[in-house]
């Protein structure tokens, strides 16, 4: 693969596709904290960003050295994004529903629960590694920064539309972030069983 035009406009447009499943969580996540700070903001879509950019390096790296043992993991990976999905969604979900979601609740989320929300909306780009597998090193870790980029920008505009819904929705936002955080899960394991 050569640098060209073709090599960024295929780069940005992985980041956007490998983003959707951030953006909903994101989504989520801003729902569930309509007061939340710029700050956080920044984080959430820098945790994000960051497993975006690393699965694909990861899966890269694997079609490089170890490619056997990443096949016999990929057919794990919808089941791995449907438990942790399901598991932050049903938190979430059983928190609205007991009514412990405050109306601005700040740092709903813990560090730890964004961290794996950021691998279960992610692990699925692991397989990205096989399409980029004809790219050097340098061109693989470009790839994966536009990714990032990409991938930044969407979430924080998926936590700018949630936050602004979710100060309108109040104490239901956490129990709408939990069924989407859950959906996402089921809508990863199908068309990760299914394909």
């Amino acid at each position: 693969m050569e640098w060209s035009f073709s090599f960024i406009a295929t780069s940005v447009l992985l980041g956007a596709g490998l983003a959707m499943d951030a953006f909903s969580v994101s989504l989520a996540n801003g729902l569930n904290e309509p007061c939340m700070k710029p700050r956080r903001m920044c984080l959430i879509a820098g945790i994000f960003a960051f497993f975006q950019a690393l699965m694909p390096l990861l899966g890269w790296l694997c079609v490089h050295t170890v490619t056997q043992a990443f096949s016999a993991f990929e057919k794990l990976i919808p089941w791995i994004a449907l438990a942790l999905l399901c598991f932050i969604g049903g938190k979430m979900l059983v928190d609205g529903i007991k009514g412990e979601g405050e109306e601005c609740s700040e740092g709903a989320v813990t560090l730890g629960g964004l961290m794996v929300q950021g691998i279960a909306t992610s692990i699925d780009a692991l397989s990205v590694g096989f399409t980029i597998a004809d790219y050097n090193w340098v061109m693989a870790l470009i790839c994966a920064v536009i990714i990032a980029a990409v991938t930044f920008v969407i979430c924080m505009g998926g936590l700018v539309i949630g936050r602004k819904f979710g100060t309108k929705l109040a104490g239901k936002a956490s129990i709408l972030g939990g069924v989407i955080l859950i959906l996402i899960g089921i809508e990863i394991f199908v068309t990760g069983v299914l394909l």
